[in-house]
């Protein structure tokens, strides 16, 4: 009887899959689901059976007598690695998110989806790996000139005033004094970064926000949420920063705030920062103007001049900055309630008191082994 009931049931191949090679075998890959699995020739010829939705009777009527069986389990396994979908079934969240990113897939679904939740390596390791690695692969010049091509000098720049101070400071910190951070420094912070500074109209479209930052279409799809550890008149946790009221709203699935660098992989030194502040994308928001997968590399840009306009107010205001992208993508976005696809986490910066540092000891030192093991 079940298989008389399985043989009325209608699938369809998922949309969001990538035939490629994975070293020396050939591979399908859902960046929907971030499922892959070997791609066989009869699962490969399975899958272009299906390119509409088709009873799976009307189908295996067309397969050897002998075979029928084989292929039947088949198609259950595909359809249980959402490799193929059944009509009569609802999509998971992060299926329907994908798909409506229609126009944007596979080019932008597969990159977003193939860098989440990467492995990271601690610092030591990293910093063996790369002194090893500059014994046969020198370090690339940081700088490039034409040696050839006749040189037009400039005038002497002018780097006076607050604003070239301010540039010139900007450094990562690594260390943090053990204070708390003035709210109306996180205040104005948000407000500068991200935060309305007026309102336009644009003919045919609509009320459209004004910020400090440059966004394509003036879409400004980035969102920013503070994990506040140590803030003055706040009490820890998640905050989600409504641009259009300058407020901070609570958020959050958790009442307790996890450890910064948990959110951080690998990055214990930011353990001690007084705010964590996540900035995410809402990519509809770009996606109603630009309907091309060239869009996702706008949104990418537009989190670095969120993130830096954000280093640079705290700069000026005498804090210590850092932003990183060392992210755990799917823990920050479950804690933050967010599906990862209409919404994710992109990039992150943090802020805290500037510490009393030796003249000889750069804000970007990492501290000692000594105070690391006293944090743990």
């Amino acid at each position: 009887m079940s298989r008389d009931r399985s043989a009325g049931w209608e699938f369809r191949r998922a949309p969001h899959l990538l035939l490629h090679w994975q070293e020396n075998q050939l591979v399908l890959h859902n960046y929907a689901v971030r499922r892959t699995l070997p791609a066989h020739a009869l699962v490969i010829d399975v899958l272009g059976q299906f390119d509409a939705w088709r009873r799976l009777g009307q189908y295996l009527d067309t397969v050897p007598a002998a075979a029928r069986d084989s292929v039947r389990r088949l198609v259950h396994e595909l359809h249980r690695q959402r490799l193929l979908w059944r009509r009569d079934e609802p999509l998971s969240p992060d299926e329907r998110a994908m798909d409506a990113w229609d126009q944007w897939n596979p080019s932008a679904g597969f990159f977003h989806s193939a860098s989440k939740d990467v492995s990271f390596i601690d610092m030591d390791t990293h910093l063996g790996r790369l002194a090893e690695q500059a014994s046969t692969w020198p370090m690339p010049s940081p700088l490039k000139e034409y040696p050839r091509a006749r040189r037009v000098r400039l005038p002497k720049p002018r780097t006076r005033g607050a604003f070239p101070r301010v540039l010139r400071a900007r450094r990562t910190w690594r260390r943090f004094a053990d204070a708390p951070l003035d709210l109306e420094a996180l205040s104005t912070m948000l407000h500068l970064t991200v935060g309305v500074q007026q309102w336009a109209t644009a003919e045919g479209e609509g009320r459209i926000a004004l910020k400090t930052s440059p966004s394509g279409g003036a879409r400004h799809p980035i969102e920013a949420y503070v994990a506040a550890r140590d803030v003055r008149s706040l009490a820890p946790g998640f905050y989600h920063y409504a641009a259009g009221a300058h407020a901070l709203e609570h958020v959050g699935r958790s009442r307790h705030l996890p450890r910064l660098d948990a959110l951080l992989p690998t990055q214990w030194w930011y353990r001690e920062a007084a705010a964590l502040v996540l900035f995410t994308a809402v990519f509809e928001r770009t996606r109603w103007r630009y309907n091309g997968p060239r869009a996702y590399r706008a949104v990418l840009l537009e989190a670095g001049h969120v993130c830096q306009t954000f280093c640079l107010t705290a700069t000026w205001l005498g804090l210590a900055p850092f932003c990183s992208m060392a992210l755990a993508d799917a823990a920050i976005e479950k804690a933050l309630g967010l599906d990862g696809v209409s919404e994710s986490v992109l990039y992150a910066a943090g802020v805290g008191r500037r510490p009393a540092l030796p003249a000889d000891v750069p804000p970007g030192a990492l501290p000692s082994r000594t105070r690391r093991a006293r944090t743990r």
